[in-house]
């Protein structure tokens, strides 16, 4: 069976077994597999590299690395992360999260971000909204990302939902637009009048409080309460990690 070096960039080692853990290491792989085929067979997502390199010239996913080879001869694959901010379909992104996204879907929306979750969603659902919505697909199961039908989709590094934040914001670069979104259901929040409130409130909170946003989607109302400070602090962290994304010398 032909053989194929493969270099891969140390970005890219967490998604590899340990063995293979080494700048680069040769794989067997049958005539009619194809580039995507090698990367998957490797563990690595194709979503999670750059244009592979065969031999020092672009190749497709769908090309065969080694097709046309003499007898003795090893082509080197070159694979590398995915170049950073990454253009999306729609712009700004969209995105979908999985059922293990939570945490992750709250504080997109808590900045602005449309950012789709459902509880119970299985794995073919998902792909099917992802790509009717145009949505990027955002996930921690490898296994889901191998699928072919998603156009877009990424693996969320991280195992904490700010460092999962940090990771999704310093790929996709979205614009930000915090309290303007309902952190429950995604939808945008308006204006509402404390009188229009008042029989959703409990009389403390009207007397503590003069404005007020209501979800347009589930109705739920929202002001700047005893938990704003830490909301405060979440979105100071996103405009740095986008500040630093736009100035890399930032501190």
């Amino acid at each position: 069976m032909p053989s194929i070096v493969l270099e891969v960039d140390p970005g890219l080692w967490f998604l590899l077994s340990p063995r293979r853990r080494r700048p680069r290491f040769t794989v067997e792989v049958p005539g009619t597999d194809t580039v995507g085929h090698v990367v998957r067979m490797v563990g690595i997502p194709p979503t999670e590299i750059g244009p592979p390199l065969l031999d020092g010239r672009p190749v497709d996913l769908g090309g065969r690395p080694t097709a046309g080879i003499a007898q003795g001869e090893v082509p080197v694959l070159l694979l590398v992360p995915r170049p950073r901010p990454q253009p999306t379909r729609c712009r700004p992104p969209r995105f979908l999260l999985d059922v293990h996204l939570r945490p992750l879907a709250r504080r997109l929306r808590l900045l602005g971000i449309d950012a789709a979750w459902e509880p119970d969603a299985e794995d073919p659902h998902l792909v099917d909204r992802a790509a009717r919505e145009r949505r990027v697909l955002l996930t921690q199961d490898r296994g889901l990302l191998h699928r072919g039908a998603l156009p877009e989709s990424a693996l969320v590094r991280g195992e904490h939902a700010d460092d999962q934040l940090a990771d999704v914001l310093d790929r996709f670069a979205p614009p930000l637009a915090p309290w303007t979104r309902c952190p429950r259901c995604g939808a945008p929040l308006e204006p509402a009048g404390a009188e229009e409130v008042a029989g959703r409130l409990m009389p403390r909170t009207r007397q503590a409080y003069t404005a007020f946003s209501r979800c347009t989607g589930c109705g739920h109302v929202y002001w700047r309460g005893a938990h704003a400070a830490r909301l405060d602090a979440v979105v100071e962290r996103a405009r740095e990690v986008l500040d630093r994304r736009a100035d890399p010398r930032r501190p």
